[in-house]
């Protein structure tokens, strides 16, 4: 797995490297421009001389004559840096004077107009050249004027240029690249400000960070943070809100336990024993019921955060809970009615999960029930398909029906064994499924109805 970059290392490569690219550009485009003003300008030199040259050409009555003194020759040739060489050539004799070793142009054709000038090597040295062809007056012999000279005043110019170039841009860069890295560290020394800030927090604090320590362009990872920072805060809340809760209700039918536990050992007698092996009895039976609670509840809210929902036909799953619910509502002579759609109801959801629900619906049921009372089981199918359960049991009053979906609460003066948390696992199992629960009572005594819609 690749590492990754550093915020740091990003911002140079991305500031670095256009700048980098803008001095080669400027370099290579200050060369050219240097090395066409160097031409243009020594070009014009060799022009002149190749003209003070076309001067001492002479026309005579059997052709042309070439004739300049050998100190004017020295004093042409004179140079503290290059080498000057020319050649003067006829059309028709041939070779007049200078050094034959200046090549000529590759073609007469371009002299005809104007003087053409072209790179190439004398006695292996790099060259300028520039060629004339001239016609003197009074002949019809035309006369081919040539001078080189080596490239070293050229170059000198060209590397003079550069340098007095590229120095400053690379001063330019040093300087700027300084301010860029001095001003990447500053940018980012809020960034690290907060991260040492929040490394040497304890685990249990959870305050919400200062806007003042980070800037603007940070402010909306501190505000994710800070709402991070508050939902853990309200589950920790809640989480030591449920095993303080949850601690109390076990030990209630714990303590009945021991208690009922320490009367059976001194009495001998097992009829008057009977009395005390049925409260333990029902004291276990609390802890296994309360036990059982809480592992479903724990169950639905660890799968909040990575449950895969899947197609489950819930008229299947609602039918064969009501099935294994049975035996159970014959013990208080209930009767438990199931009406369903024959065609499958599909919906997305854990299956499990909900026949926890609809388990824990159907308990509640049959707990608060009439006995020799009636539970209805109700699907309906459509676009937003709903599961309905509904009893004939106490009800629960209108005051109370919003409060009855927290955890451990239980009606004042409400009869039976339960431990509070059946529907708030209802409520917790609906909002993973996005279903959305609604409980009805005509009144107390008038039973209970509840809505679960898909």
């Amino acid at each position: 797995m690749r590492k990754p970059l550093s915020l740091r290392m990003q911002l140079l490569l991305r500031l670095t490297l256009p700048l980098t690219f803008v001095v080669i550009l400027d370099t290579a485009v200050s060369y050219y421009v240097a090395l066409h003003y160097s031409n243009v300008a020594y070009d014009r030199w060799l022009l002149d001389s190749v003209r003070s040259l076309a001067q001492e050409v002479k026309a005579q009555r059997d052709g042309v004559s070439f004739d300049l003194p050998p100190t004017a020759v020295e004093m042409f040739r004179w140079d503290d840096m290059d080498k000057t060489f020319f050649k003067v050539e006829s059309t028709r004799v041939g070779f007049l004077a200078g050094d034959s070793a200046v090549p000529n142009p590759p073609d007469l054709a371009l002299l005809k107009t104007e003087p053409y000038y072209f790179d190439s090597e004398v006695q292996g040295t790099k060259v300028r050249v520039v060629s004339m062809l001239m016609a003197p007056t009074a002949t019809s012999e035309e006369v081919l004027v040539e001078v080189a000279e080596t490239v070293n005043k050229r170059y000198s110019m060209i590397n003079d240029i550069l340098l007095a170039v590229v120095v400053p841009q690379l001063l330019l860069v040093l300087v700027t690249g300084f301010h860029i890295w001095t001003g990447i560290n500053r940018g980012l020394r809020p960034l690290h400000n907060l991260t040492r800030e929040i490394a040497q927090r304890s685990p249990r604090d959870l305050t919400p960070i200062h806007d003042a320590l980070v800037p603007l362009e940070v402010l909306s990872l501190t505000h994710t943070i800070n709402n991070l920072l508050n939902r853990l805060a309200s589950a920790m809340v809640a989480q030591q809100r449920f095993i303080e809760n949850a601690a109390h209700q076990l030990r209630t039918p714990l303590a009945g336990l021991k208690v009922q536990a320490e009367r059976a050992l001194r009495i001998d007698d097992l009829p008057a024993m009977r009395p005390a092996l049925t409260s333990i009895k029902s004291s276990a039976d609390r802890v296994a019921h309360l036990s059982s609670q809480l592992l479903v509840l724990a169950r639905s809210e660890n799968a909040e955060g990575h449950r895969l929902l899947q197609p489950v036909n819930l008229q299947v799953l609602a039918k064969e809970c009501c099935i294994e619910w049975v035996p159970r509502a014959l013990e208080k002579d209930i009767e438990l009615d199931f009406d369903a759609p024959q065609a499958p109801i599909p919906v997305a959801g854990d299956a499990t999960l909900l026949k926890e629900m609809l388990n824990n619906l159907l308990d509640n049921a049959v707990r608060y029930g009439k006995p020799d009372g009636r539970i209805t089981v109700q699907l309906l199918s459509g676009v937003r398909p709903a599961l309905i359960v509904e009893d004939d049991g106490q009800g629960i009053p209108s005051a109370e029906l919003d409060k009855v979906f927290e955890r451990f609460y239980r009606i004042p003066g409400s009869q039976g064994d339960g431990c509070g948390l059946g529907l708030s696992i209802v409520k917790e199992i609906a909002d993973l499924h996005a279903a959305r629960v609604g409980l009805s009572s005509a009144g107390v005594g008038q039973g209970l109805r509840v809505e679960v819609v898909f």
